[in-house]
């Protein structure tokens, strides 16, 4: 006899549900037309270390959380210095070009790190 009784619905039958919502969702998909609307382009500085004050800090374009004082200052002084370098270019996050935007953020002294391997 079995410690637990299961008072729920039996597997077979929500597998079932799934696969028809999953079946009814697939054939929707190519029904829709519309162009995929692109959503805004944001910075996210997330600071790891902490000195027990919560920070945050937003600006048309970044949001930056976390981190102790010095650490989420660094994070705004970049974040400023990335949105005037774009500005200097005529760009905007949207239309600034991946390799572009890495060019710019290696000039204010980030840089991408590499993976580690195994």
């Amino acid at each position: 006899m079995p410690l637990f009784k299961s008072t729920g619905p039996k597997p077979a039958l929500c597998n079932r549900r799934k696969a028809t919502y999953r079946n009814d969702r697939m054939a929707n998909d190519h029904q829709s037309a519309k162009p995929a609307k692109k959503g805004k382009k944001m910075l996210l500085g997330v600071g790891l270390d902490s000195d027990g004050h919560k920070r945050v800090t937003q600006g048309s374009n970044f949001a930056l959380v976390g981190g102790t004082k010095e650490t989420h200052e660094e994070m705004t002084e970049k974040a400023i210095k990335i949105n005037e370098k774009l500005k200097q270019r005529g760009k905007t996050l949207e239309s600034v070009e991946r390799k572009e935007f890495e060019d710019i953020a290696g000039e204010v002294g980030l840089h991408r790190n590499a993976p580690e391997s195994n």
